[in-house]
């Protein structure tokens, strides 16, 4: 599990932004580490957050609790096989569309799941491994 694993953190909420949209909600977080912060859109209705809430992110290459690639899509995958999934309470795929290294120390990622957006920012050494396109968004409280 850990070769697909490319990022954990844990975040602390500290705003959620639910006026412009009827499902969607942006939330607000800081690591706990005080290094990382982010900013995430979420189905409301199927993830509900509030301000103080901690929620652990883990961002992964594959579903697959042996690291190994998916041969075919993960809503095909038999429901007695155990994947990353079944651990987490919100699961989404998408593409990271923008890496912004800046300065060096720190650097942005962006990530769209189908238009509900990612934005992280954090130490290049915590955030280097989101370097690839295609990324699997788990989260739970």
């Amino acid at each position: 599990m850990a070769d697909a694993q490319l990022f954990e953190e844990t975040f602390s909420i500290t705003s959620v932004n639910n006026e412009k949209y009827d499902r969607v909600s942006r939330i607000f977080g800081t690591s706990t580490d005080s290094t990382t912060t982010m900013s995430l859109d979420i189905n409301h209705e199927l993830f509900p957050v509030a301000t103080g809430d901690n929620i652990t992110l883990v961002m992964a290459s594959t579903l697959n609790l042996d690291g190994s690639k998916e041969e075919k899509g993960w809503r095909e995958a038999s429901k007695s096989e155990q994947t990353l999934a079944d651990m987490f309470e919100y699961v989404c795929h998408g593409k990271v569309y923008r890496f912004d290294e800046g300065n060096g120390e720190t650097i942005k990622v962006y990530t769209s799941f189908g238009g509900l957006l990612l934005y992280l920012e954090g130490p290049f050494k915590k955030l280097t491994s989101l370097r690839i396109d295609y990324v699997y968004l788990l989260a739970k409280k």
